[in-house]
């Protein structure tokens, strides 16, 4: 039970007032009293206290009254009442205003001291919520992802929600949308905040090397194997890890993940000993769930540990309402990051960026927002400072290099459409797989094919 915290109690019968204040000094409180609730909200002021226990019915200012007014100067003391001649309908009101409980008398001291011990763990967690999501804030993290629409603001309550828990959470959604960041964001809200975040892709991992990269190896395990090495769980202990793409990762090395967060216990490849392992998993993949269980490409028994929160993050096309916020909060980063001093947007490019479809989602709209930061003249973004090719669709016939013809094979379409994609995105392998709609690892494997064909 927290000690030292400051309890106030308003009550107007004398003994029953000095007896729970004794009784709280028992327990390790700091307990003061007030006669009613005029009386309360003079100490109130000075005393600072954490808890209020207050009687309901009382002369001058009724605990109900005291109540309202807390709630108009917007205290953050929580408040437990208490009555002997409590109605449901009062116990109603009192909770729409805010109090944390209602119980009656005679007061029942274990009873009491639960309620105490659960209010003041609420109103600690609310604390250090409230501080985590400043930080956050200044760091700009929230505002990639806050936004106005119904969807997002069901996102955002969910982060806070699991944050303080240490359930698994499975994060899906588009490329581009942001997993990560929810991720991240999951991680700071949460008491693991001062330990370490690990994210790994398994996308772009080799399968050869999936086990050693998740849980470590020693010296001579295999080939190559010339150091000891940590693995992910290890080296994310008392923090969080995030299994990125997790639908990539091989069948042989689920069953193993699963394995290691039933028991919490990990061995290197090579190892004859295990070893404990404090880690909170999140995973997130681009795909849909069942599908990829349906697929075989997900386990059905890892699916279900992973996803004890689902959280889907809905793509930008979704929630075009929330490009404007987004797009301040981008700017802001890129003007920190190329040294600029943008200051908005003008109304053509506004429209522009409303009616766009985003098939890129947010990680899209800031390629668009910083190749226009990086050349934009003045403090004022304007169409002339987005690419000439934003929001037009692919060009058609002729010199198109993609253009299909009867006879090609499926094979050389493909080729073609990966080689062209890979062009317009200056070679950026992450960003052309998004825009293809594969992952990391199979772009990876579809270049090495096409680099051995022409060798042969």
């Amino acid at each position: 039970m927290p000690q030292g915290a400051r309890i106030l109690v308003v009550e107007d019968e004398a003994n029953e007032r000095s007896g729970l204040a004794e009784l709280l000094q028992t327990w390790g409180y700091v307990a003061e009293t007030a006669a009613d609730g005029a009386d309360a909200l003079e100490k109130i002021a000075t005393f600072g206290p954490a808890v209020i226990l207050s009687d309901l019915r009382m002369p001058r200012l009724t605990g109900m009254d005291l109540l309202r007014q807390l709630r108009e100067a917007q205290s953050t003391a929580a408040v437990i009442l208490l009555t002997g001649q409590g109605t449901v309908e009062q116990a109603v009101e009192a909770t729409k205003l805010g109090a944390f409980n209602f119980l009656e008398k005679p007061i029942d001291p274990k009873r009491l001291q639960i309620e105490l011990r659960n209010c003041l763990d609420r109103t600690e967690t609310r604390r250090q919520l409230e501080i985590a999501h400043q930080r956050l804030s200044d760091q700009g993290a929230l505002s990639k992802l806050a936004g106005r629409s119904k969807k997002m603001k069901e996102v955002l309550t969910l982060i806070e929600q699991v944050a303080t828990s240490s359930a698994s959470v499975l994060i899906t959604g588009e490329s581009g949308t942001g997993k990560e960041l929810v991720a991240r964001t999951i991680h700071e809200l949460s008491p693991r905040a001062s330990k370490p975040f690990i994210a790994v892709n398994c996308a772009a991992i080799p399968e050869s090397l999936m086990e050693s990269e998740i849980f470590g190896h020693e010296r001579g395990a295999f080939t190559g194997a010339v150091d000891r090495r940590l693995g992910c769980f290890e080296m994310a202990d008392g923090g969080t890890l995030l299994l990125d793409e997790i639908g990539e990762m091989p069948f042989p090395t689920q069953a193993k993940l699963l394995r290691v967060l039933e028991d919490s216990r990990v061995r290197r490849l090579g190892s004859k000993s295990e070893i404990s392992v404090d880690v909170r998993v999140l995973a997130s993949t681009n795909k849909v769930p069942e599908e990829a269980v349906a697929k075989n490409e997900l386990r059905n028994d890892l699916y279900f540990r992973l996803n004890v929160v689902h959280i889907s993050i809905p793509p930008l096309r979704e929630r075009l309402e929330d490009v404007d916020d987004i797009a301040v909060a981008l700017i802001e980063e890129l003007n920190h990051k190329h040294r600029r001093t943008i200051a908005g947007i003008d109304e053509e490019v506004r429209a522009a960026l409303q009616r766009y479809n985003w098939p890129g989602n947010v990680r899209e709209l800031r390629n668009v927002l910083e190749r226009a930061v990086v050349i934009c003249p003045d403090k004022t973004l304007r169409r002339r400072d987005i690419a000439p090719d934003f929001g037009r669709p692919a060009p058609t016939g002729g010199d198109d290099p993609l253009r299909l013809r009867a006879g090609m094979t499926v094979a050389e379409a493909e080729r073609r459409l990966i080689l062209e994609t890979l062009a317009s995105s200056q070679n950026n392998k992450t960003r052309a797989a998004d825009l293809l709609g594969i992952s990391l690892k199979t772009l990876h494997n579809k270049l090495k094919d096409y680099e051995t064909q022409s060798q042969s």
